[in-house]
C-alpha cells in the first residue's frame, strides 16, 4: 500500500528510510500525469509520463567536502589557496581557524533559496557526499587533521530537504586513509589508498553505524532513506566485496535491529556496481532486501567510444545498465563535459552558441538512458567554474541548456 506525503509526513514517532517510490514521496508533481484515459462509466485512469516517481537529483558536491578544481573561489576565500585537501588545508589554517573557515562555508555554500530552486527546476533528490570525519570520535587526532562541527550543518540540511519533500542520499565520499589516491574528494590528497585493510574498515563501520542511529532517531532525516556504503574505491582490492561491503550490510542491519526497525522502514544500501570494475556487490549481497547500486557514468573518460558529438548522443541513446544482477540502479554522477583537450575546442566550446542544442539533446538522452532504471543524480548542483556550465546543473537551466521541466527529456533526446 501507498501512503501519501501527508500521511508519511504526519507519522512522528519513527522516521522512515526507503526508496522514494514505495512510499510515493515524490506523489504527482508538475506534469507527471501524461493523460486520462476512459474507463467507462464516465470514469478515467491516468497515464503517468515515463519519469512519474524516478530519482531526479543533483550531488551537493563540494558542500562538506570541498573539491577546489570546482570551487576555487570558495577555496581561495577560506585561506586554503595553495592546498589540495581539506586535511592540507587543515594543517595550514590550524585547528581553530580552520573549524571556523569551514563552518563559514556549510553555513553560506547552499542555503534554503538552493533546495527551493531545486524543487522549481523539476528535481527530487539531493545526494550528499560526507566524509567519515563527520563522526568526529573516528578520527585519529594524533595524525588527521580535518574540521570539526559539520554534523550540525547536515541536520540542518536534511532538514530542509525534508521539509520539502526532497528524498535525501547520504553517501561516504571520503573514507579513513582514503579509498582513491590522489583525490581530493577523499577529503585527503594520500599517495596512496590506505583504506583497504581491517582496522580502516573498522572506522568505515563505525561511521555507517552513527549515520544510521542519527537517521533513525532525527526527524531531520525523515526523507533521508540511503546510505552509500563507499564512493569510487580503487580496483583490485578483493576484500572489498568479501569483507568491507558484507560486514558494512550486516553493522547497518545490526543497528537497525538495535533500534527495531521495521523491514519496511530499513535504510535502503548502496554500493557501486559491478561496472565501476571493483567488484560485483551481489557476490555477497544477494537478494538481501532494501540493496540499490550506485553507476556513475562518465562518457568524457570512456575510451571505448569517439568522442563525438553523434557518438555521444547514439552512445546514451542505447545505454543499459543493471548488469550482473545490479539493480535497482541510479546512476548517481554524470554530467555534460567532454574528453579534456576536446572542452574548448570550437566543436565542444560551450560558449559558442551553435554548439548549446548539441548539449541540450545529449543531456535528454541521458536522462532518457538512466530513467530505464531507478533515475540519476547529476554531478553537481554549482560550481566556480566560470562560464562553463557542463558540470553545473542550476549553471545549464540558467543558460537555457536545460529546461526546468525533465519531462521535456524524451522528445529533445530523439533516440
Amino acid at each position: 500500500m501507498k501512503l501519501s506525503v501527508l500521511s508519511l509526513l504526519a507519522i512522528t514517532t519513527a522516521v522512515s528510510a526507503w526508496l522514494p517510490h514505495e512510499r510515493n514521496l515524490f506523489g504527482e508533481q508538475p506534469n507527471s500525469v501524461a493523460s486520462y484515459l476512459p474507463a467507462g462509466r464516465g470514469r478515467a485512469v491516468k497515464r503517468f509520463t515515463s519519469g512519474y516517481n524516478k530519482i531526479r537529483g543533483v550531488n551537493l558536491g563540494s558542500l562538506f567536502i570541498i573539491e577546489p578544481w570546482m570551487a576555487s573561489q570558495e577555496w581561495d576565500s577560506m585561506g586554503c589557496g595553495g592546498t589540495k585537501s581539506e586535511f592540507d588545508c587543515m594543517i595550514k589554517l590550524g585547528q581553530d581557524a580552520g573549524d571556523a573557515a569551514f563552518q563559514k562555508h556549510w553555513g553560506s555554500y547552499i542555503g534554503e533559496q538552493d533546495l527551493d530552486t531545486i524543487k522549481a527546476y523539476g528535481l527530487n533528490t539531493i545526494r550528499v557526499p560526507v566524509g567519515y570525519w563527520m563522526v568526529e570520535d573516528t578520527v585519529w587526532r594524533d595524525s588527521e587533521h580535518f574540521p570539526k562541527g559539520g554534523l550540525a550543518y547536515l541536520d540542518q540540511l536534511v532538514g530542509w530537504a525534508a521539509d520539502r519533500n526532497i528524498y535525501v542520499i547520504l553517501d561516504l565520499h571520503g573514507a579513513p586513509a582514503a579509498q582513491e589516491p590522489n583525490q581530493p574528494f577523499t577529503g585527503q590528497y594520500a599517495p596512496t589508498a590506505g583504506f583497504f585493510v581491517s582496522w580502516q574498515y573498522d572506522r568505515a563501520y563505525k561511521f555507517l553505524q552513527a549515520m544510521t542511529q542519527r537517521i533513525h532517531t532525527n526527524s531531520a532525516y525523515r526523507t533521508t532513506g540511503m546510505l552509500e556504503v563507499l564512493n569510487e574505491p580503487e580496483r583490485n582490492h578483493p576484500d572489498l566485496i568479501t569483507s568491507y561491503y558484507a560486514t558494512a550490510y550486516a553493522k547497518i542491519r545490526e543497528t537497525e535491529s538495535q533500534l527495531n526497525v521495521a523491514q519496511g522502514q530499513q535504510l535502503t544500501i548502496q554500493f557501486m556496481d559491478k561496472g565501476w570494475g571493483a567488484g560485483n556487490p551481489v557476490d555477497v549481497i544477494g537478494s538481501k532486501p532494501s540493496v540499490a547500486y550506485d553507476d556513475h557514468r562518465y562518457l568524457k573518460w570512456d575510451t571505448s567510444i569517439e568522442h563525438t558529438k553523434a557518438s555521444y548522443i547514439k552512445t546514451s541513446c542505447s545505454d543499459t545498465f543493471g548488469d550482473g544482477g545490479n539493480t535497482p540502479l541510479i546512476v548517481g554522477e554524470w554530467s555534460l563535459s567532454v574528453k579534456d583537450d576536446l572542452e574548448r575546442t570550437p566543436d565542444f566550446d560551450p560558449s559558442v552558441q551553435s554548439n548549446k542544442a548539441f548539449y541540450t539533446q545529449w543531456w535528454a538522452a541521458q536522462v532518457s538512458a538512466y530513467e530505464k532504471q531507478l533515475g540519476w543524480v547529476f554531478w553537481s548542483w554549482k560550481t566556480q567554474l566560470g562560464d562553463d556550465w557542463r558540470w553545473s546543473y542550476k549553471q545549464a537551466v540558467e543558460a537555457g541548456i536545460v529546461p526546468k521541466d525533465p519531462n521535456q527529456a524524451a522528445q529533445l533526446a530523439k533516440c
